[in-house]
């Protein structure tokens, strides 16, 4: 029997879209991937091992409950019953308490899992029942829960829906870290896998929307290639390209620094018969402000304000090409690929006659105040406070200053230290009848933290409580705590700490690596790895490189060398390669310990990396680190391959640092008269390695070479030179 979704109580409909029939269905040996499995299910479909007479009219009552809509009721009675029901009221249940969407009703779905997970029961949920859980869990945020009942479905040979696996992959895609989107992908590549296996038509094949969230992930990623292998693979599924396909190919050019693109993407959206929707024009204003061309943007913006249409004409005559070192030249190749494609090489677009939106578009708030950002990020303070007069005198109300665009007035103003003029933001705010949110109040507390003005943002705290009725979230314990830091008062950041937890706010990542932060830069790398042991114990929260790059700082401030390589090796056993940041604190570590052996093996290492695909890119601060210690330490030749790789990433070596450093320690090298001709002979390449290094230094040398890289030694059958 379907259920009629428009009777049930919600605080949170589903959209249309993400809607599943919540009745349950039988097992379908398509969506079975073993014919072992199958076989398992069917014998094991009913409670056959249940008593008949008690279970029956348990699932009879509860069945009714659920008919008529008591959902609550059912719950109750569920919970009180110590039998099991069969997987028809099981499912049901579960596809209710999705559907419902509140978070008591979340928490009742996800105990009623775990206790068939406990009783190794799982197989009684039917595919449709764990999809719309999936989507529920997807919505309300708990994305890592909704991934985790993904991977059940799969291992249990379940094709899910596509509306099921590509809400996960869309919040995964949106993640602010790099992982969340690699994930994404990887669950995207896991169901096409299973969907070419089965062959056959099934609800599981991926469509534009969930095209687009892999798409995204890629563009998050900057992953050209992956990008361009999977629009290919759209007409595979029957997929065309829609307008937000387009959307995320302007963030993919914007990404790879290929602003002389964004024109031709609008242009192939117009000639493919696509209705451009406000959101492209905002991802083209975004990319310009992005790319520093904020000239491109304001008159994007200004050719809006007065109607136009002709915006494609606008952005041809400001085309130019950007810088470009991100990706190489193939993925250039690619990228121009999915962007010029064959009816603008025909001569559509070619600036003969220019191509026409099919309708003028206006920009609203939120265009206004992307274009800000470009200006508080050039430090043009008063064009924000101008733009911002101008937009409460538009005619459209849809242009009015919103509390994103006052936030961004309160971060100019926090940039150039006008603290007074940021507070009084507020008060124009309540005026202008648009409250502060917890958002803003976080904005202005991280700058009062910033500016050392900790008893300020003490204050600000309170107010926002008492007086906006907003309760610091753990953002706002972050900032507080990370303030203390700049301070060094670990003690406070301590207190804040527990404060939270005292009042139930959960941890987060950045809570636990700040609070670490707070212990490693005061010296106390013992609490730091505390803090740490708590983190992994948290299962709310994921421990990741940054943990593990605070703990190993930690260590190496004091130049406990040998701890902080223990925590490296534990780090690349849980899946975690070291970064720069790692081998810069390793590298400080080993020169404060003074072991110049630690540096020759850490410097293999980074050259092999670097070597390595995707290469290691080396910053100024590690490689410094290890050519001071090669140099004091007289390992010319490793302090020659140190500063070769210095000048192959631009980075310009201080050479008056390490000629003072030669002078002090090194001047007298190899001046004596009396050493043997053994003695001699077994340090003759250490100082020909040493007269390359003081030609590199322009120091006077017996080294003439045209270049002062060393070079293999060249000797005749009895050794000499």
């Amino acid at each position: 029997m379907m259920l009629q979704r428009a009777a049930m109580p919600m605080s949170a409909p589903i959209p249309p879209h993400l809607q599943f029939d919540p009745s349950p269905k039988p097992f379908s040996p398509i969506l079975l991937a073993s014919p072992k499995l199958r076989a398992h299910l069917a014998s094991n479909s009913f409670p056959s091992s249940l008593p008949v007479d008690g279970s029956c009219a348990h699932d009879a009552a509860l069945l009714s409950l659920l008919r008529q809509r008591r959902t609550d009721e059912a719950y109750q009675a569920y919970a009180r019953s110590p039998l099991l029901p069969g997987p028809t009221c099981l499912s049901r249940l579960l596809a209710q308490l999705s559907y419902q969407g509140t978070p008591t009703a979340l928490a009742r779905a996800r105990a009623l899992v775990r206790r068939l997970r406990d009783e190794g029961q799982l197989h009684r949920l039917d595919a449709n029942s764990l999809g719309l859980l999936t989507v529920a869990a997807a919505r309300s945020g708990a994305t890592s829960y909704a991934l985790a009942v993904l991977r059940t479905m799969l291992r249990s040979g379940y094709l899910p829906h596509v509306k099921a696996w590509s809400a996960v992959v869309s919040r995964l895609s949106a993640s602010p870290d790099d992982g969340g989107p690699a994930e994404a992908l990887r669950l995207f590549d896991s169901v096409l896998r299973r969907v070419r296996r089965v062959g056959v038509a099934t609800d599981a094949r991926p469509d534009v929307a969930a095209f687009n969230a892999a798409l995204n992930a890629c563009a998050n990623l900057g992953d050209v290639r992956r990008f361009a292998q999977l629009f290919d693979e759209m007409p595979e599924f029957g997929v065309e390209p829609d307008v937000l396909t387009h959307n995320v190919l302007i963030k993919m050019c914007a990404r790879a620094e290929r602003k002389d693109l964004l024109i031709f993407v609008l242009e192939r959206l117009i000639t493919s018969g696509l209705v451009p929707c406000i959101t492209t024009l905002h991802s083209l204003v975004a990319a310009y402000v992005g790319l520093d061309d904020l000239e491109t943007a304001e008159k994007l913006v200004q050719a809006m304000r007065e109607g136009r249409q002709d915006l494609c004409l606008i952005l041809r005559q400001s085309n130019g090409g950007t810088s470009i070192d991100r990706i190489d030249e193939e993925a250039h190749a690619l990228l121009e690929k999915l962007v010029m494609y064959r009816h603008l090489i025909e001569g559509h677009g070619n600036g003969n006659e220019p191509l026409l939106l099919p309708k003028a578009y206006f920009p609203d708030s939120r265009m206004y105040t992307t274009l800000m950002k470009g200006y508080v990020k050039e430090g043009r303070v008063e064009d924000v406070v101008r733009m911002t007069r101008a937009m409460q005198l538009e005619a459209d109300p849809a242009s009015h200053p919103d509390h994103v665009t006052y936030t961004t007035v309160i971060s100019a103003l926090i940039k150039v230290g006008a603290m007074d003029r940021a507070r009084s933001v507020l008060t124009d705010m309540a005026n202008a009848g648009v409250p502060a949110n917890r958002v803003t109040y976080n904005v202005l507390l991280k700058g009062y933290c910033q500016q050392l003005q900790l008893d300020e943002a003490k204050e600000l705290v309170r107010e926002m409580s008492k007086h906006a009725g907003i309760e610091p979230n753990v953002v706002s314990y972050n900032i507080l705590i990370d303030g203390c830091i700049l301070v060094d008062d670990s003690a406070g950041a301590l207190a804040y700490f527990n404060e939270m937890r005292e009042r139930g706010i959960t941890p987060s990542k950045v809570s636990y690596t700040t609070l670490m932060k707070a212990f490693a830069l005061s010296g106390q790398p013992k609490l730091a790895h505390k803090v740490f042991d708590e983190m992994e114990k948290d299962p709310r929260v994921n421990v990741d490189r940054v943990a593990y790059n605070m703990l190993i700082e930690g260590y190496c401030r004091l130049g406990l060398i040998e701890e902080a390589k223990k925590i490296v090796e534990k780090m690349k056993q849980n899946g975690f390669q070291p970064d720069v940041a790692t081998y810069g604190s390793l590298a400080n570590g080993i020169a404060l310990a003074r072991k110049p052996g630690e540096a020759l093996l850490l410097w293999n290492e980074v050259k092999e990396r670097c070597a390595a695909s995707p290469p290691l890119r080396p910053d100024e601060g590690l490689l410094d680190a290890l050519a001071d210690v090669c140099v004091r330490a007289a390992f010319f030749r490793k302090a020659l391959e140190i500063v070769a790789c210095m000048e192959e990433n631009g980075i310009s070596p201080n050479k008056t640092k390490y000629k003072r450093i030669y002078v002090e320690m090194h001047s007298r090298m190899f001046t004596s008269k009396h050493a043997s001709q053994a003695r001699q002979d077994r340090r003759r390449e250490r100082k020909r390695a040493a007269e390359a290094f003081k030609f590199w230094l322009g120091l006077p040398n017996s080294y003439y070479g045209s270049e002062w890289r060393l070079e293999p030694i060249d000797v005749d059958e009895h050794g000499a030179i």
